[in-house]
């Protein structure tokens, strides 16, 4: 059993055209023996770049945060320590979105889930699919 953090793409993917998951994504996510969850800062994050009007950030971040539960989403709060864990990071990634999810699955012995070649520098707990 793995506990599954997925960065703030993959939900979008997940949420709105599951088919551009990779297969190895999709098994993941389809595996009932691992948790699923997204962090607070994700939906943080999709407010902020839909206000900007950015194109690949469209969905409605309010029915997001309804219909995560409901498929068998779990939300992971941002902490303090969360915050605290982000001085730790090398500066490998420029993303303070990113870099707060990683300090989230460092902190909570989870795997981050990404397609973010960037973030996939900074090793485990990091999983590129």
């Amino acid at each position: 059993m793995m506990n599954l953090l997925l960065d703030t793409h993959l939900i979008l993917m997940a949420a709105t055209d599951p088919r551009r998951l990779s297969e190895e994504a999709r098994l993941l996510l389809l595996d009932s023996a691992n948790e699923l969850f997204y962090s607070a800062a994700s939906l943080w994050e999709i407010t902020i770049k839909r206000g900007l009007g950015r194109p690949d950030f469209q969905v409605d971040p309010r029915r997001l945060w309804r219909m995560l539960p409901i498929n068998g989403y779990r939300e992971l709060p941002v902490t303090g320590e969360h915050g605290i864990a982000v001085e730790t990071l090398p500066l490998l990634h420029k993303d303070p979105f990113d870099r707060l999810l990683l300090a989230q699955a460092r902190t909570e012995d989870m795997v981050l889930l990404t397609k973010d070649l960037k973030l996939a520098e900074y090793g485990e707990p990091v999983k590129l699919v």
